[in-house]
């Protein structure tokens, strides 16, 4: 598994029992591997729990805007 497939299920399954819809929690997951791609490194090994906190906002604001 890559880190990306590992990023994009473990924020996926987060969202989902945070009870978000799959559709916010897919945008969100998209949102956390984004942030993936774009980060050089992160603190101590930490870097699910930074992109799940990226996916939690996105789809914060997203639920928002509904």
């Amino acid at each position: 598994m890559t880190p990306e497939q590992s990023i994009e299920t473990n924020v996926k399954d987060e969202l989902m029992k945070l009870v978000f819809s799959s559709s916010i929690a897919s945008l969100a997951t998209s949102e956390a591997i984004r942030y993936y791609r774009k980060q050089p490194a992160s603190r101590g090994g930490k870097m699910i729990a930074d992109c799940l906190d990226q996916a939690k906002m996105m789809a914060k604001l997203t639920t928002k805007r509904k």
